[in-house]
């Protein structure tokens, strides 16, 4: 009776567990986000409580205040600023200011001999296809800028109650955290060392990817943009947004963005803006990776390069923006649940033999 009784517990236990998971999901995207803040500014809020006497209240809401100023509001004027640059730029692409395929047909008549014969052996002697394809492009790209531009002002609202939880939540965990997470390691059924090391490995991977990979992004989507401002390429911000985004992406990252544009100043004559920005792409932006990335993240928590990559795009697959931290923090916990898995199973055998 007491084993039927337990088993109708378990059941009961992950039945709300469920119930409850469903409840929040509306809103996990706002209590990943209140997570990962907490984990990153905690050091912070607690050099603020040593320093106002132990005040958790205050130091908690202090640290908000910091975090609305160095994060929330710069990243709602680049929001905004790129809402307009990006309406402008589809504007006059639809209006035929930007006649891509006319560019790119520029573009081949600028190679030299050799490289156009390549393209001639594979039956490419015009860029005719290319224009068919870059015009059916532009119009599959207005069927989906335009509903989304007509649902931004639906979706402020929604965005805005996300930010308030958030908010309100990131109080409580910066306030409570240490409390919650002795709590919450409690109720984990598994030894104190396995509990442990994935709390540890946790916070090190939401550390390593918001300091590493976001801030690295940022550093270099910044860099590039201030170069197309630069050298007069329209739309700069744009451009920036997009090489922070492939900036994600290891070992070519932001290259994808600038170099073939470099290349395309190259073959429409403008030289010295195509070998400068050639230059700072290597030189500069090429190396914020290789400086920064050591010094924000320990190399003992950096992931492979091939696994930040595919949990990082896997992410954004299944989970949208969220992914940047939810692909790279389950492919962490994989490995060092399979780690300890492993190390427990090494302990077992040398036991059995012994």
């Amino acid at each position: 009776m007491h084993r039927i009784e337990r088993q109708a517990f378990l059941l009961l236990l992950i039945a709300v567990t469920v119930a409850f998971g469903w409840i929040l999901y509306p809103f996990y995207g706002a209590i990943l986000w209140a997570t990962v803040m907490a984990v990153i500014f905690a050091p912070l809020n607690r050099q603020l409580q040593k320093r106002m006497g132990e005040r958790p209240n205050l130091a908690a809401s202090v640290t908000i205040l910091i975090i609305i100023a160095m994060v929330i509001l710069p990243l709602a004027l680049i929001a905004a600023s790129l809402a307009r640059e990006g309406s402008s730029f589809y504007a006059k692409m639809k209006a035929g200011e930007y006649n891509f395929a006319g560019q790119a047909q520029r573009v081949f008549d600028a190679l030299p001999g050799p490289a156009r014969a390549v393209l001639d052996s594979f039956n490419m002697p015009d860029f005719s296809a290319l224009r068919d394809s870059m015009a059916s492009g532009a119009v599959k790209g207005g069927q989906v800028l335009v509903p989304q531009a007509l649902t931004v002002g639906m979706n402020t609202f929604d965005f805005l109650i996300g930010l308030g939880i958030m908010l309100y939540l990131l109080f409580f965990l910066l306030r409570d955290g240490r409390a919650l997470a002795l709590r919450l390691t409690a109720m984990i059924p598994l030894p104190g060392d396995q509990k442990v090391t994935l709390f540890t490995r946790f916070a090190e991977v939401v550390r390593a990817t918001v300091k590493g990979s976001i801030l690295v992004a940022i550093t270099q989507g910044a860099l590039g943009g201030l170069a197309f401002w630069f050298l007069g390429i329209q739309a700069p911000l744009l451009w920036a947004v997009l090489m922070a985004f492939f900036s994600l992406i290891p070992a070519i990252g932001a290259g994808l963005v600038w170099a073939p544009v470099a290349i395309y100043l190259l073959a429409t004559g403008a030289v010295w803006q195509g070998v400068t920005l050639i230059l700072y792409g290597l030189f500069v932006i090429g190396l914020v990776d290789n400086l920064l990335r050591p010094f924000l993240v320990g190399k003992e928590t950096k992931l492979p390069d091939y696994v930040v990559l595919v949990s990082t795009l896997g992410g954004i697959e299944v989970f949208g923006l969220n992914g940047f931290v939810l692909g790279p923090l389950i492919a962490a916990t994989f490995m060092v649940s399979w780690e300890i898995f492993s190390a427990s199973k090494q302990r077992l055998d040398g036991r059995s033999t012994s």
